[in-house]
């Protein structure tokens, strides 16, 4: 799953421990979801749709789907 969470943090000149503060959430947790290396639950990802004020769409995109 692709996702702009690292494009959005920088927007706001956060830290990656920030954002994992205000999702409550680890560090690790953050860094592997930018990478790409995990997928976000549904409640994460509509925390962060919240925090950031956009769809979860507009966050993250199913690359499965054609």
């Amino acid at each position: 799953m692709n996702n702009r969470l690292k494009v959005l943090r920088a927007e706001r000149d956060w830290t990656q421990a920030r954002l994992a503060n205000e999702l409550e959430v680890s560090r690790q947790t953050i860094n592997a979801i930018e990478k790409g290396k995990f997928d976000p639950s549904l409640p994460l990802a509509f925390r962060a749709a919240r925090l950031f004020e956009l769809s979860i769409e507009d966050i993250f995109q199913d690359t499965s789907v054609s």
